[in-house]
């Protein structure tokens, strides 16, 4: 039987089979132990009389999909595949990756001028010199791409007019190089160096800066941080800057504990508070309605310390039992936790929970001042001074906390005082909260909302065929990256002018890596071991020091930002240096290797004669959707599993360790009896006898790691950043 396919332009033609099975072998090209035929049957099976001709090319898609859990080589051809119907869908035609390379230049101008008529694109991008630009597309680099990867793109960042993709991968890149470079004097060459490093996929910008850079809503900016009034006005108020900011793909980190207590004294009513909790759930109400332009789900956590006298029913915010109308299930919880309570737990104390309308200095204080104020505040609940004042045992509190986390998610665990201690900024502020992620530690107060602008270095990119670093490469990246995301802070849209002021004021970025477990199974090295936590060690030191060394240079180039004089850059004080201050404020209690490697007299000498562009450099953000983009593992986190499927707004998707599957097939133990054996292991290889137990602790997953190797690597790159990692 003959089947015949129905064409873009409404003709049937009969289906190409030859023309098919080339198609599926170019997909193939340079990828070894690919089954051509076995995909042109299960194409084949799955097509009718009929047939758009895109359906013919999703329904290879769907063939090749089906075998990824065979070998991840599967999941480049499915994504070259995806590559040909994208390639149709833009260009109304079939045209081969071959031809693409001479193809990209005319269709990137196209591109332009269409999403500047669609009222997508800034008009300013056809003032570019679009020939040079498109000249430097590199086609080549359509082919990197996973499945995973390719299709979150699609589905997710692509430009798109009434649903018709008018965006390719390399326009895609070219379009938010060419957004970042719009201050810059010779802003083709800069386009085309950002262009290099997002498109070769050694740095990343986030997801706001990759879904809005170039367009006309440039809202580019990750995290803002607010502090919440105590008032009907400072509440409502700060919801609305929610929502604002959620609008335009911002995530959201709000500081609740001014916010007076359950049973606190209302003046202008003579009435009682309601407390936090039902305020909360407006909050939460408000991050399911604005759900960031409609391109990924609302995203916002609320932060209460725990000497809030609502502490307690905070904790119980994301249980599925008890009354709904006083719990959060769609938002995020954290405590804020000062040294002091965790002293009280180590030494077996009570503690104390206050209202903040009682105690209004507690929130602006840290360290020994901190300890000093709520001691005073103890004495004055016991002699019956307080109206609002609950004294219990700090240990069954904390095991409430771990309960509630083990069993929720929520609330998270993050600590005050070393946030504030070790902040560069300690000198405008305190740091009141963190932000939904847990990496971004700025100063709020009633008059500036923290932003912060990031994105994240592939570690795995960087690495040596002896498998150490390339120090070279490396600070060419970062040096590049943080001028990326300085560009950022003076092109960015502000939804609200309090985080204008703060950003402009403070310029912080925050830049991370990803791709560290990459680099792990590319070393051979198991997360749990000595050698992962050394390395965790040397990598983050150097990422820091470039990082620290290109704001510097910055610096020189463009000034210092407006409120450096004061702060630790300008005391002399690095990040790691801090690490005293912090020692001297607890007495004790903080145990850290302090080895170096790098000169950090020769930065510190640099940064006293020009300064630091950016007040903060670093964050190690938890990258989740952009590692995806390029292949690699999340962040710093182990391995989640060895083979699963990872579901998100994209669909479901079949993932594979494909380090795992080249040793195992090198020791000839890759089989169809493997891949059952993971199946039903969930990914592990733990109870898998034939495995050599070398490939064991090398592929150890996430669950199987000892939770001791996270905390030391942590704590071995905590001591080079100047903000915080997730």
């Amino acid at each position: 039987m003959q089947i015949n396919v129905l064409r873009k332009d409404g003709r049937k033609l009969p289906l190409d089979v030859p023309r098919l099975r080339a198609s599926i072998e170019a997909a193939s090209k340079n990828l070894a132990g690919i089954d051509v035929d076995a995909i042109l049957a299960e194409t084949l099976k799955n097509i009718y009389d009929g047939v758009p001709e895109e359906e013919v090319g999703k329904s290879a898609i769907l063939a090749a999909r089906s075998m990824i859990e065979q070998d991840p080589a599967y999941d480049y051809v499915t994504a070259r595949l995806l590559m040909g119907n994208i390639r149709l869908e833009i260009l109304g035609e079939a045209v081969s990756q071959d031809e693409m390379g001479k193809q990209y230049a005319p269709y990137f101008a196209d591109y332009i001028k269409k999403g500047i008529a669609a009222e997508l694109l800034d008009e300013k991008l056809a003032e570019y010199d679009l020939k040079k630009l498109g000249a430097a597309l590199d086609a080549e680099r359509d082919l990197q791409f996973g499945y995973l990867g390719l299709q979150t793109l699609y589905d997710r960042y692509f430009l798109h007019v009434d649903g018709t993709r008018i965006e390719m991968p390399q326009a895609f890149y070219m379009r938010v190089a060419m957004g970042l470079a719009l201050n810059e004097v010779n802003r083709e060459d800069r386009a085309i160096e950002f262009y290099k490093v997002l498109s070769s996929f050694d740095f990343m910008s986030s997801t706001p800066t990759l879904f809005n850079s170039g367009t006309r809503r440039s809202q580019l900016s990750s995290c803002y941080l607010t502090t919440i009034a105590d008032d009907l006005d400072g509440i409502y108020e700060g919801i609305k800057e929610n929502a604002l900011l959620s609008k335009f793909a911002g995530g959201l980190g709000n500081d609740w504990t001014p916010v007076r207590a359950m049973g606190s004294h209302i003046k202008g009513t003579n009435g009682k508070s309601q407390g936090v909790v039902p305020f909360l759930k407006v909050v939460n109400d408000t991050a399911v309605a604005v759900n960031q332009g409609g391109k990924r789900k609302g995203a916002v956590c609320a932060y209460l310390e725990t000497w809030h006298a609502d502490i307690e029913e905070f904790l119980e915010l994301r249980k599925n039992t008890g009354d709904d109308r006083r719990r959060t299930h769609d938002m995020n919880t954290a405590n804020w936790i000062p040294d002091l309570f965790m002293k009280r737990v180590m030494e077996g104390g009570d503690w104390s929970l206050f209202s903040p309308s009682e105690t209004p200095d507690l929130h602006d204080l840290y360290g020994q001042a901190f300890e000093k104020a709520y001691t005073a505040y103890e004495a004055r609940g016991a002699r019956g001074e307080l109206k609002v004042y609950k004294r219990i045992p700090a240990l069954s509190l904390w095991r409430k906390m771990l309960t509630m986390l083990f069993e929720t998610g929520h609330p998270w665990v993050t600590f005050k005082d070393p946030c504030n201690i070790r902040s560069p900024q300690q000198h405008m502020g305190v740091v009141h909260s963190s932000n939904l992620c847990t990496e971004i530690t700025l100063n709020t107060n009633d008059d500036e909302i923290a932003v912060c602008n990031l994105g994240s270095v592939n570690l795995s990119a960087h690495l040596k065929e002896d498998g150490s670093l390339d120090a070279d490469k490396l600070q060419r990246t970062i040096r590049t990256a943080l001028r990326m995301l300085d560009n950022v802070i003076d092109i960015n849209f502000y939804p609200v002018k309090k985080a204008r002021n703060s950003n402009l004021k403070h310029r912080p970025v925050g830049m991370g890596i990803m791709g560290f477990q990459d680099c792990l199974h590319i070393k051979r090295v198991p997360y749990g071991s000595n050698a992962a936590v050394e390395f965790a060690d040397e990598s983050m030191e150097m990422v820091a020091y470039f990082a620290y060394l290109a704001s510097t240079e910055l610096a020189e180039e463009r000034g210092r930002y407006p409120s450096y004089s004061g702060s630790l850059w300008d005391r002399g004080v690095l990040p790691h240096d801090s690490i005293n201050l912090l020692a001297a404020e607890r007495g004790g209690y903080l145990e850290v290797d302090r080895t170096e490697r790098m000169d950090w007299n020769k930065l510190r000498e640099r940064i006293k004669q020009h300064g630091m562009r950016n007040s903060n450099c670093l964050a190690i953000a938890p990258t989740a959707t952009i590692a995806n983009i390029i292949g690699v593992s999340a962040s710093i986190e182990p391995t989640y599993q060895n083979l699963f499927v990872k579901s998100n707004l994209s669909g479901e998707f079949t993932v594979t360790n494909e380090y795992l599957v080249r040793d195992l097939k090198a020791a000839g133990l890759w089989d169809e009896v493997m891949v059952a054996d993971l199946k039903y292991f969930d990914g592990s290889l733990g109870q898998i006898d034939r495995v050599p137990a070398e490939l064991k602790a090398i592929y150890a997953t996430a669950f199987e790691v000892d939770p001791k190797w996270l905390v030391e690597a942590a704590s071995r790159r905590q001591k080079w950043i100047d903000q915080a990692s997730r």
